[in-house]
């Protein structure tokens, strides 16, 4: 529901007047009116608003002070120490409902909090959606918003804790690897570097390991004609095609300038 103008008026002199926007401008967040107002809406009262925004001012991800992210429309919960979903990550999974029928089996490795997965459930008509992580944290976090609306979450390295008769059944197989490269990790925000987990976002030397690994056990489990999509960076493209063709994968690259999104789609052959 929309905010009528005399809301969002109050709202905004509330923020003020408690000094949050200008705490966090101060610690450097450039979108503070909107983060304040997030706050101010997600806080209990005044001492908890006050801590909340200690906790965002120390470079906390937003996301992980208020235990929530918007992701495609839904309210995904995000723990401490769990990787945030990012709004980028939004255009792969428009692409992912696209190409799912209704019924599908779709798998969410490297899953996270479980936005993917949550997202699958919550737009294609009855998936059957099974998630999976190796962080601990990861799969609690997930358990909540993948299980309650009909998925199924599991702890373990990619593919190896999924059920074995999925072989060959999957329709629509996303994975948000990590892809940065091991050398760049340093150049990330400190609310990325200092605040998720360093499996999350440690690619290897060139940002390829995990979709390698990702890639090869793919046709195993993909359905003749099912889809892998994967996250990348625009200067890996190419070489991500690569990988996915090396596997026998039939592979091409989708892209979002706006979102500064680009998309490896590798499909099983039929």
């Amino acid at each position: 529901m929309r905010s009528s103008p005399r809301s969002r008026r109050s709202l905004s002199e509330l923020v003020h007047g408690a000094g949050v926007v200008e705490r966090l401008r101060a610690a450097g967040c450039v979108f503070a009116e909107e983060e304040a107002e997030m706050l101010l809406a997600s806080a209990a009262g005044p001492a908890e608003l006050d801590l909340m925004v200690e906790r965002r001012a120390s470079g906390l991800p937003l996301e992980h002070v208020v235990g929530w992210a918007g992701f495609a429309g839904l309210r995904v919960e995000v723990d401490g120490g769990v990787f945030v979903p990012r709004r980028r990550t939004e255009f792969l999974m428009e692409h992912a409902v696209e190409l799912a029928r209704p019924g599908a089996v779709c798998v969410d490795l490297c899953c996270g909090s479980g936005a993917a997965g949550a997202v699958l459930l919550d737009r294609v008509e009855g998936a059957e959606v099974h998630a999976s992580d190796i962080e601990p944290a990861a799969v609690r976090c997930a358990r909540r918003n993948v299980e309650p609306r009909g998925g199924r979450v599991y702890e373990g390295d990619l593919f190896a804790p999924l059920p074995p008769e999925l072989r060959g059944r999957v329709e629509i197989l996303v994975a948000n690897v990590p892809y940065v490269p091991t050398e760049d990790i340093g150049l990330l925000p400190p609310e990325a570097r200092d605040h998720e987990p360093l499996v999350t976002l440690d690619g290897g030397p060139d940002g390829l390991d995990v979709l390698r690994r990702v890639a090869a056990g793919a046709p195993e489990w993909l359905a003749p004609g099912g889809h892998l999509l994967v996250e990348t960076s625009e200067r890996q493209a190419g070489r991500a095609g690569e990988v996915a063709a090396a596997a026998g994968l039939r592979a091409r690259i989708v892209s979002c300038e706006e979102r500064y999104a680009t998309v490896l789609v590798a499909t099983r052959p039929v």
